[in-house]
């Protein structure tokens, strides 16, 4: 098998593990008014995918080390269809809430094990694209599963079967025998299976504009779709969820020709304004402004920021890739779950619009904190490297 069609099925396996991870985000109102339970539980629902994710990263970050990559890919494709396939059979919040930590597993098996497999498949001088490669598949499927059930709710109407969900019980058998056909570019390592994930030093900005981001991400999946709802606006959320991803792959090339760092920089500025424009638009209920706004988060979030920070993390540690994502991705997921929890029950009290601006306070000040300390500590690194020198 050739380089290029393998790095394509691989691109395509983690496109269709990500595809399964937001295409039950459009019901999330349906499952939780079957269970007749509110804002606090839906979120509490949405960031159970983290905790699968969470001990997945930490626990296994460098579990494809010791058993090749392909299991563990062809494992989460699975998970993602078994996950989809009980929202069928037993649709409401409870079900939601095994259904989300399936997919966390997955994705942290997928991700993992993905990351450093197309850089194998790909060569380690081809790191950075090896990287745009799994951002540009990961990033089309988190957006397209939601955007496909939204699709195929406003074709079929209201179900809880919708052609979407179809599509991925047929698709992911198929790319799970697939992916266990993939070659054997990666090396065994007798290391433990249970591997902590890798920090590398000096990516800590990194990690932390990527919490900083997925948490935008986060509250644009969870919970502006809640206040979509509320408007009479429930129709669009499939569109807004896709924007919030879609919009960043579209900007990963123009990524790809900054420095790691110029990227970074630019998603710092991008990620509040978007949310900004983002909640201006819920506060004078103009969708259009909605929509501006998740397309400039996701820019910040799934374009400038998350291909600077994975090709950092990649060239920091090119003999860790699978456990230095998994350092990485413990940040970002850690930014996706808590403060959406945090704010999903602060709207139970208070209300959604009142929570998205306390969110949006919160997200300025920490913005302007993780700058203003990762500049003074370059200088501080900057003047000790003149003293020694």
């Amino acid at each position: 098998m050739s380089g290029i069609l393998a790095a394509a099925l691989l691109g395509l396996a983690l496109f269709t593990v990500t595809f399964a991870v937001n295409l039950q985000a459009p019901l999330y109102d349906i499952y939780a008014a079957q269970s007749g339970v509110g804002a606090t539980a839906v979120t509490l629902a949405f960031a159970a995918y983290v905790g699968g994710l969470m001990p997945t990263l930490l626990l296994l970050g460098g579990l494809s080390d010791r058993i090749g990559r392909r299991i563990p890919l062809a494992l989460a494709l699975i998970l993602g269809a078994v996950a989809t396939g009980l929202l069928v059979l037993l649709p409401g919040w409870t079900t939601l809430v095994v259904a989300r930590c399936l997919l966390g597993v997955g994705t942290g098996l997928a991700t993992t094990a993905g990351t450093a497999y197309m850089a194998e498949i790909m060569g380690t001088a081809q790191a950075r694209n090896a990287a745009l490669a799994v951002t540009s598949a990961t990033s089309l499927g988190f957006g397209g599963g939601a955007l496909a059930t939204g699709i195929s709710l406003g074709l079929q109407g209201p179900t809880l079967l919708p052609v979407s969900y179809i599509a991925l019980f047929i698709a992911a058998p198929l790319l799970a025998v697939t992916a266990l056909m993939l070659p054997r570019n990666d090396s065994l390592r007798p290391v433990s299976l249970l591997r902590l994930p890798l920090f590398p030093a000096g990516s800590w900005r990194f990690g932390a504009a990527m919490a900083l981001a997925w948490s935008t991400t986060g509250m644009t999946i969870a919970i502006v779709p809640l206040e979509l709802a509320a408007n009479d606006l429930g129709g669009w959320t499939g569109l807004v969820i896709f924007l919030a991803i879609f919009a960043g792959f579209l900007c990963q090339p123009l990524a790809r020709r900054m420095t790691n760092q110029g990227a970074l920089n630019l998603g710092f500025v991008l990620i509040p304004l978007g949310f900004l424009v983002l909640l201006a638009g819920v506060w004078l209920k103009v969708l259009a402004l909605v929509l501006l706004g998740t397309c400039i988060t996701s820019a910040a979030s799934y374009g400038f920021t998350y291909l600077a920070a994975l090709a950092e993390v990649s060239l920091r540690a090119p003999q860790d890739r699978a456990r230095a994502a998994a350092g990485l991705f413990v940040y970002a997921y850690a930014g996706f779950s808590l403060p959406v929890i945090a704010s999903g029950a602060l709207a139970d009290l208070l209300g959604l619009l009142p929570a998205m601006i306390v969110f949006a306070a919160v997200q300025i000040a920490a913005t302007l904190i993780i700058v203003t300390f990762a500049r003074r500590t370059g200088r501080l690194r900057g003047r000790a490297l003149g003293a020694g020198s």
